[in-house]
């Protein structure tokens, strides 16, 4: 019996996967959004969640809808967006970086800094705040992009919720702030409004790190807590997509629980400051493929 019992729930589980292959598939041929190569973990529980709280009776069923409902469609975008964010998150990241890469930037005369999967923004005026106590403002054009429109109005907007000021300012001390985060936005009632002197050198733009090809040239580029989402194959896709945007000696910043170690492109970097996953391009460039 109890054999039994592990066999309908293997099959029950193995019915699930492939219903959210198919609806992965269905929203790629439909939509152009590809979520194929995705960690099926991290996808299963965000559609297993809209199920459930949409009273939807089958994933086949939700397929059904995504593929006729504009709306539902966006839904099931943010449900796939990666939102978990917080000004000035991991701390000691932003302090290695303004010791040990805000040097090097001061040497340029001007700066691009690439934010990649910036989602709705804390991270990308955290950096900015960063920028300015620097006196690097000014010179860096600032490139904050992610697939969802509706995460990048809300970044755009630079509008934020008070109730977590109290941990983003903590964060911000504990980064190597020079001044009070106070100083960066204006509170009214329960949501705070970050400085616009800030956002005048961030351009939002959509962007999509599985389908869309070199976003610019850049010094910098800054995609923290996205790749553990991400399958191996989809990895490297986008670490090689990083490094060709990557001007020679450029930054790459991951976030702390991603690694370039097992990666096909971690020939071409070095790391800067390996404990917060900041690596630097080579100069040198050694031909990966060659026989």
């Amino acid at each position: 019996m109890f054999l039994g019992n592990n066999c309908i729930v293997e099959e029950n589980i193995e019915n699930i996967n492939i219903e959210i292959k198919l609806f992965l598939e269905a929203v790629f041929q439909k939509h152009g959004y590809d979520f194929r190569n995705y960690s099926l973990a991290h996808i299963k529980r965000r559609i297993l969640h809209r199920l459930s709280i949409s009273h939807i009776e089958s994933i086949s069923i939700m397929q059904d809808r995504v593929l006729r409902d504009p709306d539902f469609l966006q839904q099931i975008l943010l449900d796939f967006s990666i939102n978990v964010t917080e000004m000035f998150r991991d701390p000691d990241f932003y302090r290695a970086f303004r010791n040990e890469v805000v040097p090097i930037l001061k040497t340029y005369p001007f700066i691009k800094i690439w934010h990649a999967g910036c989602s709705t923004g804390e991270e990308v005026y955290s950096m900015a705040i960063l920028l300015q106590e620097e006196g690097l403002l000014e010179k860096t054009q600032l490139y904050a992009t992610d697939f969802n429109q509706r995460v990048l109005k809300h970044a755009k907007e630079g509008i934020f919720s008070v109730e977590h000021i109290k941990e983003y300012t903590q964060n911000y001390i504990r980064s190597g702030g020079k001044e009070s985060l106070s100083d960066y936005y204006t509170a009214h009632y329960d949501r705070v409004i970050m400085n616009k002197n800030l956002s005048e050198n961030i351009l939002f733009a959509h962007h999509n790190l599985v389908s869309d090809n070199v976003f610019s040239e850049v010094n910098v580029v800054i995609c923290r807590n996205v790749l553990i989402y991400f399958e191996r194959v989809l990895q490297n896709r986008v670490v090689g997509l990083f490094k060709d945007s990557l001007l020679a000696g450029g930054i790459l910043c991951l976030g702390s629980k991603e690694s370039l170690q097992f990666n096909e492109y971690a020939p071409l970097f070095s790391p800067l400051v390996a404990k917060d996953k900041i690596y630097r391009k080579n100069y040198m460039i050694p031909n990966l493929f060659e026989d």
